[in-house]
């Protein structure tokens, strides 16, 4: 009895998690083989029949063998190799008249190739550069056959790491060949002209685009540096350029706002002029991250898919949702596909395929705590009621207040006047315990010790000159004498080194009984000069021993 009720609060716990959760589980393959990045997602009606169909540019396991891919619901409806990597796809519209059937633009190693039907219709080839000269004359060399592919790599990773240019697609793929896959690859190349399409001053990883071409449009491109450079139509050069204290791993763009996340576990929000909004911290390192947006609740979010097997749905910096997966997802991609309008695509590290369907039910609410003023803000304060003599004060400042201003601008000028001249008449007199010379920098504090009838006085004297010692100073005491009597009211300084702080110790005895004190003035002299360098006034306690005796 007692297992049969375990089992059935097991079942009813997981059916109660799956009523709560805002997404319906459709698919998941493990082994559905497809190695990919967000970037190279993208779902459209490829045939116009109102299916929508998933494209993905493949890597291949390990990077080798990259294939072009179409998926209908959980099965690949056509695959066809590419040439090289694939780097991002989008579909968009070529024709203007019915039906309306969008082509397939893929970017893969220096060429953007552009299907219509699922079928090649174009290719763009980036334009080329001059290569490495060094490079070239190897290459050569390997064609007449009087140099070994061993010796090539060799040559080669010298070069990469010594000169300005750097090498082309075709050497830096041959460097990373182990020993036994070196001939193959030369044979098949050593007749190719090598080519070199990139020259810039840091690469760029990510690109958002918003407007139109032929009006107005902006970029935002994320480069290699942990800049993210802003560029307009007809701008030659980048119009904000965004610093950012780490790499980014992901750039999204949210209605007006840019969301970078870094490879500090972050996520920021910027301004298109690069102003920062916020920040939010992940509980791990950011894999991959896309635009969640959901048409029918005019909804847009960011999705983050996490080191810890996580994703992170985020409307600016508010948590929306989490959602736990299998495997560590490595690519998202929202929107129709098949027959359902709010579908959530993920692939996985081990080459996994994840489709959940978004409830039509589901809303998406704030977690607490995310964002937003604090509870204690919409609280009523218990604001007291107007009295008669606040509204009595209320009419004398509005009718009076040009009065009112100008007596209270004259008290503070006469405060101002007497506080510059006791402070002239502190100088002076060098009433004041820090030299204000800059040939004496000298610093003066007095501590006072003892309950009575005998004091201990120490007089801390400092040098604040950087490099120059002080040498000739006196150290003089005035009091009463019917009150005070000092030991020595008159004694030498020794050597002031800079920097230093010296203690000079002497004893004070009281003589009156009466419970009074005086003050006792402390002057430090430069011999030969009458007049005081500073000066410090010590208020002397009353002697607690006379007042016990």
């Amino acid at each position: 009895m007692a297992a049969a009720s375990s089992s059935d609060s097991d079942s009813g716990r997981a059916e109660s998690s799956e009523a709560s959760s805002k997404w319906l589980d459709a698919h998941y393959d493990p082994m559905a083989n497809i190695h990919t990045f967000s970037s190279c997602l993208a779902l459209a009606d490829l045939h116009g029949d109102g299916e929508y169909k998933l494209v993905v540019g493949d890597l291949g396991p390990s990077g080798q063998h990259p294939r072009l891919k179409v998926l209908k619901g959980p099965t690949v409806l056509t695959e066809s190799p590419l040439p090289a990597l694939p780097a991002a796809a989008a579909t968009f519209l070529m024709e203007q008249h019915e039906p309306r059937t969008p082509a397939l633009a893929l970017a893969s190693g220096p060429c953007v190739y552009v299907y219509k039907n699922l079928k090649p219709y174009f290719k763009f080839t980036l334009p080329q550069l001059p290569p490495n000269p060094l490079e070239q004359d190897l290459w050569n060399q390997v064609k007449e056959d009087r140099i070994d592919p061993l010796t090539l790599k060799e040559m080669l990773e010298g070069i990469r790491e010594k000169a300005e240019v750097p090498l082309s697609v075709q050497s830096l793929r041959f460097l990373q060949l182990e020993l036994s896959e070196m001939e193959a690859f030369v044979s098949q190349h050593k007749s190719k002209s090598i080519k070199r399409q990139m020259s810039l001053p840091s690469v760029p990883v990510f690109l958002e685009v918003s407007g139109q071409f032929d009006v107005e449009f902006r970029l935002a491109a994320a480069c290699r540096n942990g800049n993210i450079y802003i560029l307009r139509r007809d701008s030659k050069r980048p119009k904000y350029c965004i610093e950012l204290s780490a790499q980014p791993v992901g750039l999204v763009r949210v209605h007006k706002v840019l969301v970078v996340g870094s490879n500090q576990d972050t996520l920021h929000g910027f301004t298109h002029k690069g102003k920062k909004l916020w920040t939010v911290q992940m509980p791990a390192a950011i894999l991959t991250m896309n635009l969640l947006e959901q048409h029918s609740r005019s909804l847009q979010a960011v999705m983050a898919g996490l080191a810890n097997g996580e994703v992170h749905i985020y409307h600016d910096k508010a948590l929306l949702n989490v959602i736990r997966t299998p495997d560590v997802v490595t690519s998202l991609c929202f929107g129709r596909y098949g027959r359902e309008d709010n579908t959530l695509i993920m692939t996985t590290r081990g080459g996994g395929l994840i489709i959940k369907i978004l409830k039509r039910t589901a809303v998406f609410v704030e977690a607490r705590g995310e964002a937003g003023p604090p509870p204690a803000q919409a609280m009523k304060l218990n604001v007291p009621r107007k009295t008669r003599l606040y509204v009595d004060q209320t009419l004398r400042e509005r009718d009076a207040g040009t009065a009112m201003h100008r007596t209270f601008q004259t008290d503070l000028y006469l405060l101002r006047l007497r506080a510059a001249r006791a402070y002239v008449q502190a100088l002076e007199s060098s009433l004041n315990p820090v030299s204000v010379t800059a040939r004496e920098p000298l610093k003066l504090h007095a501590v006072v010790q003892g309950l009575g009838p005998t004091f201990k006085l120490t007089l801390h004297l400092q040098n604040t000159s950087t490099a120059r010692p002080i040498l000739g100073l006196l150290v003089c005491f005035l009091y009463n004498e019917v009150l005070y009597a000092l030991p020595r009211a008159f004694f030498k300084v020794p050597l002031l080194v800079p920097g230093l702080n010296y203690p000079l110790e002497t004893f004070v005895e009281s003589l009156s009984d009466k419970g009074i004190s005086d003050i006792i003035k402390v002057l430090v002299l430069r011999e030969g000069q009458s007049a005081p360098l500073l000066s410090a006034h010590i208020n002397m306690p009353v002697s607690e021993g006379l007042e016990a005796a």
